[in-house]
C-alpha cells in the first residue's frame, strides 16, 4: 500500500513536470509537481466520466499529464 502511494506520487511528479513543459508554465518545479499529483485525480475523474481510464503506468502518466494541463489552463483563465 505504501509502495503504491509512493509510485502515485512519482507518477504525479513526472506528469507535472511534463505538463509544465507542454503548457510552458512559468511556475516552479515544485508547483508543477503538485499540479501533476492533483492532475492525476482530475484526469481520472474527467476520463472516467467519458468511459476512459488508465491500466498501466504509461497510461497513468498520460492521464495525469492531461489533468495537470487542464488545471494549468484553468488556473491561467482564472488568474489572467
Amino acid at each position: 500500500m505504501l509502495v503504491g502511494f509512493i509510485i502515485s506520487l512519482l507518477i504525479g511528479a513526472v506528469a507535472g513536470y511534463l505538463a509544465g513543459i507542454i503548457m510552458s508554465s512559468e511556475g516552479g518545479v515544485l508547483r508543477n509537481m503538485i499540479l501533476g499529483i492533483c492532475g492525476g485525480v482530475v484526469g481520472n475523474v474527467v476520463l472516467n466520466l467519458v468511459g476512459l481510464g488508465a491500466n498501466n503506468i504509461i497510461g497513468s502518466i498520460i492521464v495525469s499529464v492531461f489533468g495537470a494541463c487542464l488545471l494549468i489552463a484553468i488556473g491561467r483563465a482564472i488568474f489572467k
